[in-house]
């Protein structure tokens, strides 16, 4: 009898961290490598909030938690919901995390019985289905389709919706397309939940600040207050505070949720990290005008990235409207054979032989369940950007 549970055998490792593994191993051997993998800034945290964090540990700020969070961060919290999105709040409805995929994790933990769906549009961030599996629930997938800007219809949203649906997860801005639902999409998916009171929504907002042009972001419960009681609104400070490494996610939604949520963590990790809170509360609380400049910068590596890869021999590269992310079709060079010889069949035979041949690592679009296509992360400077592409553009033109 094996140690490992059966149920484990569902659950695929993350594809973006094994890229970006795969490409510190090549550069650790002395090959050059530019990787485009990793889902997180290149900015710095900001100072005031670095600051913040080795002030709560001079007034030692050390010991447990509430396992919510401590009051001021979630005040904080509430703050920000109310600012940013017209949701008001109680700190008895926030709870703080361990990274944003501890909401996930928690609310699946808290809600999924055996069987229970999931409806996740695809493409999706990688661990949306295996954390369903992991809780024994049914990831269902609807295919936003590059034709449609790789969004879903109230009609798709509609058909995959069973007596069975629990939730219908959703994330805009999208990783891995960096698609952004406008108010009047959001509205179309709005008004078939209406139908279903059944149906909960879990909103991912954790690229909300990063929007491009005059890009208005809304969420699920801010365009129909009607699904405010089974709403669970989901961010973090990883993205737009430049925060990854500080792993704090936060939510807000109705009081029974959210105490189920509270159980599953209190009898898992506890509260998240005592010096992170404090950080996250300045985060939120204190100055944001980086955040725009920042957006500003991303935007322009995002112009340039479309520009360069619609330039490449094969590749049709869509302008997302918000995220880090493109998520270029390369269907036009499968069947394509590389200079070593090796025939192209999938987009993971497009990644490799790119890693392998012009030292580029990116991730293959079926990892996020939807190719024939590749996420680039544009969370890195210019100079490798533009260097990549111009790799890219070589490794689709030596292509026969």
């Amino acid at each position: 009898m094996g140690i490992v549970a059966k149920g484990l055998s569902r659950v695929k490792p993350s594809a973006t961290i094994a890229v970006s593994q795969k490409a510190r191993e090549l550069k650790g051997a002395g090959r050059d490598v530019i990787g485009l993998g990793a889902g997180e800034p290149d900015f710095d945290t900001p100072d005031n909030i670095k600051q913040a964090a080795v002030e709560a540990i001079n007034r030692g700020e050390t010991k447990y938690t509430d396992v919510p969070g401590i009051l001021p961060l979630r005040e904080a919290i509430c703050a920000k919901f109310k600012r940013e999105n017209g949701l008001d709040y109680e700190p008895s409805q926030v709870i703080a995390t361990t990274g944003g995929k501890q909401v996930l994790y928690n609310a699946f933990a808290a809600t999924l019985d055996p069987g229970d769906e999931v409806i996740i549009p695809a493409p999706y961030w990688v661990s949306y289905p295996d954390m369903v599996l992991l809780n024994g629930g049914e990831p269902v997938f609807v295919e936003a389709t590059i034709e449609n800007n790789f969004k879903i219809t109230g009609e798709q949203l509609e058909a995959a919706i069973t007596p069975k649906t629990k939730w219908f997860l959703f994330n805009s801005p999208s990783n891995p397309s960096g698609a952004a639902y406008s108010r009047d999409e959001l509205k179309e998916l709005t008004d078939v939940l209406m139908k279903y009171p059944d149906v909960w929504v879990l909103t991912d907002d954790m690229y909300e600040h990063l929007c491009y042009g005059d890009f208005e972001f809304v969420t699920p419960a801010q365009v129909e207050p009607g699904l405010y009681d089974r709403t669970l609104t989901m961010n973090g400070v990883s993205k737009a505070y430049a925060m990854t490494g500080w792993r704090l996610g936060y939510c807000a939604g109705p009081p029974e949720l959210i105490k189920a949520m509270n159980l599953v963590q209190g009898q898992s990790t506890s509260g998240t990290c005592s010096i992170t809170q404090w950080a996250g509360i300045e985060a939120l609380n204190g100055p944001q005008d980086f955040i725009g400049e920042r957006r500003k910068e991303f935007e322009a590596r995002r112009d340039l990235v479309v520009s360069m890869l619609n330039q490449a021999t094969g590749i049709d590269c869509p302008k997302p409207e918000g995220a880090f992310y493109v998520y270029p079709s390369c269907k036009d060079l499968l069947g394509k054979t590389t200079e070593s010889g090796k025939v192209l069949e999938t987009d993971e035979d497009f990644v490799t032989a790119l890693l392998e041949q012009e030292g580029v690592a990116v991730v293959h679009g079926s990892a996020f369940g939807l190719g024939p296509n590749f996420r680039i992360s544009y969370a890195t400077s210019t100079e490798a950007l533009t260097a990549a592409c111009e790799r890219i553009q070589k490794f689709c033109a030596s292509l026969k």
